[in-house]
């Protein structure tokens, strides 16, 4: 017993007081990108470098889809007129696919699309691997340790979709896993949300456009949270999440979470 207080005492408090403090990231670390809006001419350096397609080129220069986009530098690195930087922003969560279009300097917008504020005091979710590698999974997994402590937001990862208020989706969704994900959504009780996390759930990453895969959760769901990555960082997964918790109350005009629009 007295070793394992003396331990204790060495190991002192490690829960990061997240949001009011936050974290501090690897140099190495990609967040939200930026990009200076300007012509690009003839150069498609970035087109030609992107393992996935998330650059585009226009006549106002690049643009970066973060739904698509790996967070591998190689645009950036292509880039011989510096435009495509990637900061230390882990917030690059959205409320709709839109916004993970990148064609400038500004942070990720945040007006939610349906009204959120039932979820405020407790969030239950469930989480859906549809033939992910793995990364996503383990990042979502981590929540759960002592540094990032989700459970004293409310927020938790339950066994049972019957338990559930939003299903969180990682993975391409695979043919072998469709009918899985499908089930374990029509088991969730309403309302419910769709968290789609990583930029395979979002767009089908590496594999989109595989005759084996779906391109994503948006294929076959109605996606309400967006957490671009691959994988995401644990901090941009549990920010994901607390944009759902502390989400702006409703325009009148907004529909509320049992009656949103589904495609």
């Amino acid at each position: 017993m007295f070793h394992i207080i003396k331990e204790r005492i060495h190991q002192q408090y490690r829960t990061l007081d997240y949001p009011a403090v936050q974290p501090e990231l690897s140099p190495r670390y990609l967040g939200r990108p930026t990009i200076a809006a300007s012509p690009c001419g003839d150069c498609r350096a970035c087109l030609d470098a992107c393992p996935t397609g998330a650059m585009t080129v226009g006549p106002q220069g690049p643009a970066l889809d973060m739904g698509r986009c790996l967070f591998c530098g190689v645009c950036s690195r292509a880039c011989a007129a510096g435009k495509i930087l990637f900061t230390k922003d882990h917030r690059v969560a959205s409320f709709s696919r839109e916004g993970l279009i990148v064609t400038g300097d500004e942070p990720v917008s945040r007006m939610p699309l349906r009204d959120f504020t039932l979820f405020r005091r407790s969030l239950k979710l469930r989480e859906v691997s549809a033939g992910g590698c793995n990364a996503c999974e383990a990042d979502t997994n981590v929540l759960g340790t002592l540094v990032y402590d989700l459970g004293k937001f409310g927020i938790e990862f339950v066994a049972s979709p019957r338990h559930a208020d939003g299903l969180v989706v990682t993975g391409p969704v695979s043919e072998n896993m469709r009918q899985a994900l499908l089930d374990t959504y029509e088991a969730m009780p309403e309302p419910r949300i769709v968290i789609a996390v990583g930029s395979c759930a979002i767009s089908g990453g590496l594999f989109s456009e595989s005759p084996e895969c779906h391109n994503g959760a948006a294929a076959l769901l109605p996606v309400d949270v967006f957490i671009p990555g691959c994988p995401p960082s644990p901090w941009s997964i549990l920010d994901g999440l607390l944009a759902v918790k502390h989400a702006e109350r409703p325009t009148p005009d907004m529909p509320p979470a049992e009656t949103a629009p589904r495609p």
